[in-house]
């Protein structure tokens, strides 16, 4: 059985994120969605409120579930018996950086495959912090997010 990691912060998950899943979930028997801690960026929801905003979105994915996690994702996706990582190119921008990460994971742990999956075009300029400017001021955001998602914005900017 193959099983994969979509690991991410997900603040907050956006159409992009679930066109990258749904792309995952074709090419594995099993995909564990990993909501990262990573409080280092500063994210505007907790790690468990980006989990309750990712849950209803795996309905009509039934070989994918989610979890939060925290550490080296090389580990975590040890600990899973998972076979890669996937992760989500959108730009040529995003290239470097994620080249980067996946030597690395491979230094770490060279058991772990990383695989690059681009989303459909029309995501490809969507990203949470560009999400999240656009809901701070009152934009509309439905086209970008799930509606429980935009609803969640909308409440976190009336705080």
């Amino acid at each position: 059985m193959r099983h994969c990691i979509y690991p991410g912060t997900f603040d907050p998950i956006t159409h992009g994120h679930l066109d990258v899943l749904a792309r995952a979930a074709k090419l594995f028997d099993r995909v564990t969605v990993a909501v990262a801690l990573n409080t280092g960026k500063g994210p505007l929801f907790t790690a468990e409120e980006r989990l309750a905003m990712l849950q209803p979105n795996l309905a009509a994915m039934p070989n994918v579930t989610a979890t939060i996690f925290g550490g080296l994702l090389v580990d975590f996706a040890l600990e899973q018996k998972a076979d890669a990582i996937i992760r989500g190119l959108r730009a040529l921008s995003d290239f470097e950086f994620e080249f980067n990460m996946a030597l690395m994971n491979r230094h770490l742990q060279p058991k772990i495959e990383t695989i690059f999956v681009m989303p459909n075009e029309q995501f490809s300029y969507t990203s949470s912090t560009l999400v999240k400017q656009v809901a701070k001021f009152g934009g509309d955001i439905a086209h970008f997010v799930p509606a429980n998602v935009a609803a969640e914005l909308k409440r976190a900017y009336r705080r």
